[in-house]
């Protein structure tokens, strides 16, 4: 039985990777290691704590003596590293925790496989493989044409991507220094269950059902790639078992729309399907983000060639999946948006 440890799996796509990972295999277990800071939610894993194959463990990546004694405790074969402090708007107002835990905590977890897996001078354990689940923000902005591949030259605009980039490069330095077997994968903006709201699709389904202002920075006319979060799994799931050791794998979704066109597709469906009093009218434009990037794409072409991975969700039918399962789980997103979020959301879009 191979032992995957999942750092950050309270998270958004952390706990839909080890939802999807027990649902698929039943010859793997999974300790999940989370800090439980405030985008950390055991309720995401309701469904299987009780299974003997997932454990829980409550730690930081940054804590040295927390993780290496869970090597120390465990056989682990796969590191999946998906603990990061991810929203670009905190990182503006406080780059210094995204410095400790996207770039020290990754050095952290880095150390610990590496002690626990070597056998000798640069030689590890058979089958063993620490996994960095990095961002395609990382490679900066795009104009109105061309793709990030994996070749493009890093050139990260915000606190957030800085620190994702520097993870990034110190996990290719140990496979070109110490021969530790790793793989990068960097995907476009996933979406789907379980999404922390201050996020743009929960966070806009949670107010256009409260009638609040939805807030969007400038025109509104910044595109991404959108991803379906079980997608990504799939292909993070591909790279682990196959994946070329050192290699880095672009995961995107073919999915470019505007923010805007977001927003107005979660009214429509809000108007048609809830509250016919909903509309275009609660939008309200606000300053832009400093140094919003314009535009990514990702041209996944590598992983679809390498290990048959491609996009299985088109956005249309992804993103009704995902407003329903909002709409389902309204005690979820109510749990979560309750207390110091609200505050935070406040001080976030009110100009102040």
């Amino acid at each position: 039985m191979k032992t995957y440890l999942v750092t950050g799996g309270a998270g958004f796509i952390g706990s839909n990777f080890i939802l999807y990972m027990l649902g698929k295999y039943d010859d793997i277990s999974i300790i999940n290691v989370d800090k439980l800071t405030y985008a950390g939610n055991l309720e995401n894993l309701k469904s299987v704590e009780q299974n003997p194959r997932y454990r829980f463990v409550q730690a930081d990546i940054c804590d040295k003596d927390a993780i290496s004694a869970i090597f120390a405790e465990n056989e682990i074969d796969y590191v999946v590293n998906f603990a990061a402090e991810s929203h670009v708007d905190r990182s503006i107002r406080d780059p210094e925790i995204f410095v400790k835990t996207n770039v020290l905590g990754t050095v952290n977890l880095l150390n610990c496989a590496k002690v626990a897996w070597e056998t000798g001078d640069d030689c590890y354990r058979d089958g063993v493989k620490y996994l960095q689940v990095s961002t395609d923000e990382v490679y900066g902005s795009l104009g109105k044409e061309g793709y990030f591949m994996e070749t493009t030259p890093l050139d990260p605009h915000s606190p957030y991507s800085a620190s994702k980039a520097s993870a990034d490069l110190f996990v290719k330095a140990y496979a070109d220094t110490y021969r530790f077997p790793v793989n990068i994968t960097r995907c476009s903006n996933n979406y789907g269950p379980y999404q922390f709201p201050e996020k743009l699709i929960p966070l806009i389904m949670n107010n256009t059902l409260q009638h609040k202002e939805l807030p969007v920075y400038g025109d509104g006319m910044q595109i991404r790639d959108w991803l379906y979060v079980e997608d990504h799994c799939k292909a993070i799931d591909m790279v682990i078992r196959d994946g070329v050791a050192g290699e880095v794998y672009n995961v995107g979704g073919h999915n470019e729309r505007t923010n805007l066109f977001i927003v107005k597709t979660i009214i429509a469906y809000i108007k048609e399907h809830v509250d016919s009093e909903v509309g275009e009218h609660m939008i309200r434009h606000v300053t832009d983000r400093k140094g919003h990037d314009r535009r990514y794409g990702i041209d996944p072409q590598k992983i679809k060639d390498a290990l048959g991975w491609y996009p299985e969700t088109p956005f249309e039918i992804g993103i009704q999946k995902t407003l329903k399962w909002y709409l389902d789980n309204a005690d979820w997103i109510k749990n979560v948006t309750s207390g110091d979020y609200q505050k935070y959301y406040e001080k976030m879009y009110s100009g102040k």
